[in-house]
This record gives structure tokens, C-alpha cells and sequence, in this order.
């Protein structure tokens, strides 16, 4: 196979350092430009829910960072996973720098659920299925960044930290069943792989949104792994090069 077309060669930090930060740039345009239709569809264009009113348009924000939350907790599993699997370098960065971004999406998740039971529920909070394993879930992302700084061989952390994100992959199907499972407050899904209960420019607006933090997760964990390597790197005679000005 042609090198040039050889993936492998990505999962080396050297080369894979310049190919993201040409990625940012276009992740960052996609992110801000899906959110703003996405924003405009689901503030302004979608309908008026008739039994919840205005106050169900915070699905726009909950429900997207809510699928990411998971999605990203499934990523750093599958890096750690490889990693282990494999002893490369570049997979615990990768998880390491998603990291942040997942624990910052499970919080949202947390938050503008609270904001969102107090009118439909009258409570902030419950110790509702759903509601309790999303807590656990932003636990294991606080966790695994507290193991991770806290070992100073990067080797090691990266291990001890992939087999913490492995063991925790099994809360992800109970955030995900446990509306099914329990007897729960929390409503079930709207939407999934084969129909929605809910207004198609409703189910569009919520798809941008999902799709906007999805680009904005990409770039920042990009942006984030492009720093983990030089400080991981910094003996290299690329990295000097590319601090003092040279070309990576």
C-alpha cells in the first residue's frame, strides 16, 4: 500500500501533530455553523410543545450534550482499549484530551436537566435512575482525570486510566436502558435508530445541535492533543524544532 494512503503512519505523534491542527480550523467552522442553524431552529422556527410550552426547548441543549456525555465516555474506552491492546502512544493522549470535553458535556447534561425538571417535575433533582447513573457517569470522567495526573509516569496513566475507562463502560448501556428498565420520572427517548415521537423540524433542530457539539468536542480534543504531545514529546528533536520556531 502506498504510504501516503497508510493510516498507520497516524498513530505516530510526529505525524499526527501538524494533520490536527490543519483539522481544527475546519471543525471549528463546522461547529459554529451547524449551532447557529441549529439554535435558529430550535429557539425560533420549531413549534410551541402543547403540553410543556416554551420551556421544552432546552432539549436543544440537554439531549445533544446528554448523546455526547456517552458517546465521548465510548470513544476514550475504544482509545484505551487500542492502547492497551496495542501500547501505542498517540491512544492515551487521545483519551486523555477528550476527556475534559466529556466530563464538560455530562455536566451540561446534569445542569440543564435540573433546569429543565424544576417546571416539568417541580424538583431540581431526584434519585432517578437515569438522573443517578449520568452522575456516576460524570464521577468516572472527574476520576479518571484525578488517576491520570496523579501517576507522573504518562506510560502508566495511561494503562491504569484505560483499564478505569473499560470497567466503567458498563454504566453507558444503564444511562441508556434505564428509562426501560426502572420505573423512572424521566421520560423516555423521543428518537431512535428507527422512528421519532416528536415534530420533524423539532428532530432536525435537536440533530444540528448534536452534530454542533460533536465538531466542537472533535476540535477541542484535537487542540487538546496537539499541547499533551509536546509536553510528552518535548525530548524530541521535532518538538524543539517546533517550539523554537521550526517546522514540524
Amino acid at each position: 500500500m502506498n504510504d501516503r494512503f497508510n493510516l498507520y503512519r497516524f498513530s505516530s505523534p510526529a505525524t499526527f501533530y501538524p494533520l490536527a491542527g490543519k483539522m481544527i480550523p475546519w471543525f471549528i467552522a463546522a461547529g459554529t455553523l451547524l449551532g447557529l442553524v441549529g439554535l435558529y431552529i430550535g429557539m425560533l422556527v420549531a413549534p410551541t410543545d402543547f403540553q410543556q410550552g416554551e420551556g421544552y426547548r432546552i432539549i436543544f441543549i440537554h439531549v445533544p450534550t446528554s448523546w455526547m456525555s456517552m458517546f465521548i465516555y465510548l470513544v476514550m474506552a475504544f482509545w484505551a482499549a487500542i492502547g492497551l491492546a496495542f501500547n501505542t502512544r498517540l491512544s492515551g493522549m487521545m483519551a486523555q484530551a477528550l476527556a475534559p470535553t466529556g466530563a464538560l458535556m455530562a455536566f451540561l447534561s446534569l445542569w440543564t436537566g435540573a433546569l429543565w425538571g424544576k417546571p416539568m417535575w417541580g424538583t431540581w433533582w431526584v434519585w432517578d435512575a437515569r438522573l443517578t447513573s449520568e452522575l456516576i457517569l460524570l464521577f468516572l470522567y472527574i476520576g479518571y482525570m484525578a488517576l491520570v495526573a496523579a501517576i507522573d509516569d504518562a506510560r502508566r496513566a495511561d494503562k491504569a486510566g484505560g483499564i478505569l475507562l473499560l470497567v466503567g463502560v458498563v454504566n453507558i448501556p444503564i444511562i441508556y436502558f434505564s428509562v426501560k428498565w426502572w420505573n423512572t420520572l424521566h421520560q423516555g427517548s423521543s428518537v431512535n435508530l428507527t422512528k421519532s415521537s416528536m415534530a420533524e423540524i423539532m428532530l432536525w433542530g435537536m440533530l444540528l445541535m448534536a452534530l454542533a457539539f460533536w465538531m466542537y468536542s472533535i476540535a477541542v480534543a484535537l487542540a487538546r492533543v496537539r499541547t499533551i504531545i509536546l509536553e510528552r514529546e518535548c525530548h524530541t528533536d521535532w518538538v524543539r524544532a517546533e517550539l523554537t520556531g521550526g517546522k514540524s
